[in-house]
């Protein structure tokens, strides 16, 4: 269910992307060169960074049904970003119905953002790699302590040995 609203407008971003691209503008005037600085074949105008956007969105979404859920997740939360940020930039807006409006889907925004990163952590039960370590190290931890308890043990029998030896010696 996460994952129909960026299947959706994501197709609709990829087919149409040209009543999107004014508003994108916004960030890929910014994110657009520094791309081409990065690798100059990653130079892309606006309306092909829309499409590109849209597609990695609606790819996503549909492989957040599969075993590549987190990948996938991740994928979509990363694209939401400038999304949210070109689309509704409420604090822009001098209207003030109109800065609501744009507020109250910024913020939905940032409710999907929390379940994207939710899905992406999700691990269906089974231990995540922090339950994982958390565990190595406290198993770590119980084996360092019994061996020094055992060694102290030993150390202790060896020394009362030792005197033992003297006195009957002696």
């Amino acid at each position: 269910m996460l994952a129909s609203i960026f299947v959706v407008q994501g197709a609709e971003a990829f087919a149409h992307p040209d009543p999107l691209v004014p508003r994108a503008r916004r960030i890929t005037d910014r994110v657009g060169p520094t791309l081409g600085n990065v690798n100059p074949d990653l130079r892309a105008d606006a309306r092909t960074l829309v499409k590109l956007n849209g597609a990695v969105m609606a790819a996503a979404g549909v492989l957040m049904i599969t075993p590549l859920r987190r990948p996938a997740a991740v994928a979509v939360a990363l694209s939401l970003v400038p999304t949210t940020l070109a689309a509704h930039s409420y604090w822009e807006h001098e209207d003030p119905a109109q800065r609501r409006q744009q507020r109250v889907q910024f913020l939905k925004n940032l409710g999907l953002l929390g379940g994207l990163l939710l899905a992406a952590g999700d691990t269906e039960g089974r231990p995540g790699l922090r339950w994982r370590t958390g565990h190595l190290i406290s198993d770590a931890n119980r084996s360092v302590h019994r061996e020094a308890r055992h060694t102290r043990s030993r150390v202790r029998a060896a020394a009362a040995g030792t005197l033992l030896g003297r006195k009957l010696s002696h």
